[in-house]
């Protein structure tokens, strides 16, 4: 079988690659035929010579000349995505060694730069990083996979270009598969699918594909093979070249082509086409071609497969194995191939001078500036903005304008970020990412030159679902401890900061109990503030069942002039689809027919039944799913006002709520657990008895693993993490995510309800 070995000119080879050939200028990126001898001799020059990446990014200029990709790394937690980005980054000479997430060697991965991250092994927050592969200049974001910091993949996803979901290869599609998914869909996003973990035992990317299609409801095909599965996986297979791709060397560096094994040659026709039959589903040219039962070529099936992926209507999936460094050099021709250039994504903004009517940006350098400030980040050096520019240009030293607040700014630095290291630059384009100091701004606030009225969309911000009572622990520490917190909530939209009106009580709300454990965390290490925090509260909520009718009088006379106001009308439930469309949870109407209540005090009964809905009658919960209707009342030419008509609306619905079937809404939560299958008896047990209803139970194919998932309420879920580590010797994992507010037993509501009557009865007494 011919052979030719492909050598990959990373951090050892870059300088030496340079040396070799004038037209292999950036071939630090990429990989090429060479002989043994010349290998001898590459190893020799990598001793004399080294390359640094500023080579490779010196210029603005440079970067007109290439291919650009703007890239987002997304997946369920655990399933490799950094390790992915660190070998990324290895291969196209970014970073000189690989190190391991955990940070085992002292050292841990490039992306995670934060100690936190590097203890427990986990992503928090996501690192910007930039590299060069052959002839494309690629942006990467790496964000992280547990469900609590799902804010950092949205605003990634909010403004690149492509993303990459990175799946288990033994797991498939997992719980924050679904979520990402959904991101992913919501703004547009351009994907390639990546099977990770091909090297694991129970690894089979045919159920992943079918994963695909059936749950997250993809045209996915793949277009490689793996060579080998568990321990004997050593390469893929192209099924568009048909060709086979092996990874040799301490790093993998060595990329051997050859022939497809003979072994494989049946499977990769079939697979083939079944590639061609999924394109043809969705590309005219290719559905022409297989009607007419003609072989495509290899330019027309990437052509098509190039097209369909921009428009979302397929998804070519790669195989291989980032810890074991097989198939990353692969999966980076995909990204340049088939992911989008900035100017091939259509993006969209809001003109403010026309009703905020959407407008396409150009993705042109010549065009008005436009840009979207999309993370914060607080450093030594002040405040660091992530900025994706959509058209125009960012000149280190011009003036640009917040579209939002009016306010003008000179750029004083650009920076490129690599993870934690910057690199200085004098300007960037349409389609960059950069960041800026120097900036004040809010998350997703717009900036232009001045020339405009116009704003790019905001992005979607999850409601948080669990509360903590937090205060620091010496009161000389109650200035960090602000500062603290200003900072959290600018650079976190999901964690929300409150004083309780009547406990006076700081209240720390967030996405789950390790959203609020981690920045706990880092007020201590940050800041020295350490803190003490209550039991967290959970984020019920009050609804009625039944319409019942109001006739309700205020009348208060001590001297002078009183309050006087009378609201008659009824409240009534709202379905969840009434709730969709109106795009808020509760509804007033005002159905008064004549002028019993002035016209004027219209606003001041809309303004009480707000104050209504913010502290319910049962449990002093938001209030949700209610219709008000005002259909006459009454009112003096002397005592009546404004004030007077807000208390009367607003105790008039208090008091009817009771007798409208009032009920307490808790969160459930869709629960994901993966344990070994012999643990499923106790596991099972212990999710019922936190009133957890199984939704299903799917085992791995050789037995050996079991994923359950179930809907359990959030405040049944307080310390599970221990007692599923107790019962599975410490080999079961969970994930969870808000799935609903659904009304609790009748029980538990009248244990809320007495809860409730205590604290007040404490606060008046207290009082």
């Amino acid at each position: 079988m011919a052979t030719s070995v492909l050598r990959f000119f990373g951090p050892r080879g870059g300088a030496s690659a340079l040396a070799s050939s004038a037209t292999h200028r950036c071939a630090a990126s990429s990989y090429r035929p060479i002989s043994n001898a010349a290998t001898k001799a590459i190893s020799a020059n990598n001793l004399l010579l080294q390359t640094s990446s500023s080579r490779f990014f010196s210029s603005s200029e440079d970067l007109d000349a290439i291919k650009r990709r703007n890239i987002g790394i997304s997946a369920h937690i655990d399933s490799g995505k950094t390790t992915l980005t660190e070998r990324i980054l290895f291969y196209t000479g970014r970073i000189k060694s690989i190190h391991d997430v955990r940070g085992k060697d002292g050292v841990g991965a490039k992306m995670d730069s934060m100690d936190l991250e590097r203890e427990k092994g986990i992503t928090i927050q996501s690192a910007a990083t930039f590299c060069r592969w052959k002839d494309a200049h690629i942006n990467i974001i790496d964000t992280p996979g547990h469900v609590d910091f799902t804010i950092e993949v949205e605003r990634a996803l909010r403004v690149l270009d492509g993303g990459i979901l990175v799946l288990c290869g033994v797991s498939g599609v997992q719980s924050q598969s679904l979520t990402v998914d959904r991101q992913m869909k919501r703004y547009n996003v351009p994907r390639l699918a990546f099977i990770n973990k091909l090297d694991r035992q129970g690894s089979n990317p045919n159920k992943v594909i079918n994963d695909l299609r059936n749950q997250l409801k993809l045209n996915a095909s793949a277009v490689q093979l793996p060579i080998g599965l568990e321990d004997k996986h050593t390469g893929v297979v192209d099924l568009i070249r048909n060709k086979s791709y092996k990874f040799d060397g301490e790093r993998g560096e060595n990329v051997v082509e050859g022939e497809v094994p003979d072994d494989m040659k049946d499977l990769v026709e079939e697979k083939r086409m079944e590639l061609i039959e999924k394109l043809a589903d969705v590309d005219d040219e290719i559905g022409e071609l297989f009607l007419m039962e003609e072989e495509p070529t290899e330019e027309q099936l990437k052509e098509a497969i190039r097209r369909q992926t921009i428009a979302c209507k397929f998804v070519p999936v790669f195989m291989g194995s980032a810890f074991k460094n097989k198939g990353v050099q692969a999966l980076l021709d995909g990204v340049v191939d088939y992911l989008p250039e900035p100017s091939e994504k259509a993006n969209f903004a809001l003109d403010r001078s026309q009703d905020e009517k959407e407008v396409q940006v150009s993705c042109n350098k010549d065009d008005p500036l436009l840009a979207l400030a999309f993370k914060l980040e607080e450093t030594p050096f002040g405040q660091l903005t992530y900025m994706r520019i959509y058209q125009g240009m960012l000149k280190k030293g011009n003036q640009i304008h917040n579209v939002n607040d009016g306010k003008k700014i000179k750029l004083a630095r650009i920076v490129r970020m690599h993870s934690n290291d910057m690199e200085e630059i004098e300007e960037a384009h349409a389609g960059d990412v950069v960041a800026m100091f120097g900036v004040d701004c809010r998350s997703m606030d717009t900036f232009s030159d001045g020339n405009m009225n116009i704003a790019m969309s905001s992005m979607f911000v999850p409601q948080p679902v669990m509360s903590l009572a937090v205060k620091p622990a010496e009161t000389k520490m109650q200035n960090n401890f602000a500062k603290a917190l200003t900072k959290f909530t600018k650079e976190d939209p999901t964690l929300r900061v409150k004083v309780d009106s009547e406990t006076k009580e700081t209240v720390l709300s967030g996405m789950g109990e390790l959203h609020l454990e981690v920045y706990i965390e880092r007020m201590k290490r940050e800041y020295n503030v350490e803190c003490i925090s209550g039991q967290p509260n959970v984020n019920y909520k009050e609804t009625i069942a039944a319409r019942a009718e109001f006739d309700w009088l205020h009348k208060k006379q001590s001297g002078g002039s009183g309050q006087y106001a009378k609201v008659t009308g009824y409240i009534e439930p709202m379905t969840e689809e009434e709730i969709k469309e109106l795009g808020k949870p509760n509804e007033f109407k005002n159905k008064c027919i004549g002028t019993n209540i002035p016209p004027e005090y219209y606003p001041s009964c809309e303004k009480g039944m707000n104050d209504a809905m913010h502290e319910g009658s049962l449990v002093g919960c938001e209030v949700e799913g209610i219709r008000v209707v005002l259909q006459d009342g009454a009112s003096h030419a002397v005592d009546s006002s404004d004030m007077a008509f807000r208390i009367c609306m607003a105790n008039a619905i208090r008091e009817t709520m009771k007798s409208a079937q009032p009920s307490v809404l808790e969160p459930v939560m869709t629960v994901e657990v993966e344990i070994p299958s012999e643990f499923q008896g106790a596991v099972t047990a212990s999710l019922s008895k936190r009133m957890g209803m199984i939704q299903s139970s799917d085992m791995n194919d050789d037995g050996s693993g079991l994923k359950l998932e179930a809907h359990v309420p959030l405040a049944n879920m307080f310390g599970y993490s221990t007692e599923l580590r107790s019962l599975t010797q410490g080999k079961g994992e969970f994930t969870m995510e808000y799935f609903n507010h659904t009304p609790v037993p009748r029980n538990v509501q009248d244990e809320l309800m007495e809860k409730y009557k205590m604290e007040r009865l404490e606060k008046e007494a207290a009082a």
